[in-house]
């Protein structure tokens, strides 16, 4: 899943109006954002392996530290706890923390069994939509157009910055995924880490957007 974790990000500003979209979007695609670290320094590892699912054509075999459950609970846990630290909201906290956690969930409904629930277990769960070609973009696309509206709803921008940049975004995200559904396979595992590293330059686009748009009901 993809535009989905964007989705989760969108919709947390209509439950919390005061984060950020950066930090919304930082804390849903946190572990994709540190697997690409991982996969470079050697500590996690996928391979290519065409008709894997319908979806997608890696091979997810290696990724305890990024995406188990149990380390995806502890580091939501932490990044809940700085923002409580920083910003000391305890519900603000707590909405951050489940978005990291948000992605692990979707995870297990898109991937097939490759989810480790704890590092070292053999036991891996996933629902496999993603088994199901249709199925998958029906619904990931739903849940973008949803996080979209929830956003438009609970902000309205303060200028033409806030206008255009967050429709740059989203169109952004609507084409690398689309780039994602009909490119050709990567030819190897520093192309995918290297690539899934330029959804760090997604945080601060989101932050500048943020700045520049307003709370609704503020109009």
């Amino acid at each position: 899943m993809f535009i989905g974790h964007f989705a989760v990000a969108l919709a947390a500003k209509k439950a919390a109006p005061k984060v950020s979209l950066g930090t919304a979007i930082f804390a849903s695609q946190f572990i994709d954002l540190l697997w690409p670290i991982l996969l470079l320094l050697g500590f996690e590892h996928v391979r290519i392996d065409p008709g894997n699912t319908a979806f997608t054509p890696l091979d997810f075999y290696d990724y305890p530290i990024s995406h188990s459950l149990l380390a995806v609970l502890a580091w939501a846990c932490g990044i809940g706890f700085i923002y409580f630290l920083l910003r000391r909201t305890a519900r603000e906290a707590v909405l951050v923390g489940a978005c990291v956690l948000s992605h692990w969930v979707l995870d297990a409904l898109t991937h097939r069994p490759d989810l480790p629930l704890f590092p070292g277990g053999e036991t891996r769960v996933g629902f496999g939509l993603w088994n199901y070609f249709a199925a998958t973009v029906i619904v990931e696309l739903a849940m973008f157009v949803a996080g979209i509206v929830l956003y438009m709803r609970a902000t309205t921008a303060r200028d033409r910055v806030g206008q255009y940049a967050f429709w740059a975004l989203i169109i952004f995200l609507g084409v690398i995924w689309l780039a994602n559904i009909f490119s050709p396979p990567p030819p190897n595992e520093t192309a995918i880490a290297v690539a899934s590293l330029t959804l760090w330059l997604l945080v601060p686009w989101a932050y500048w957007i943020d700045r520049h748009r307003r709370e609704a009901a503020a109009t």
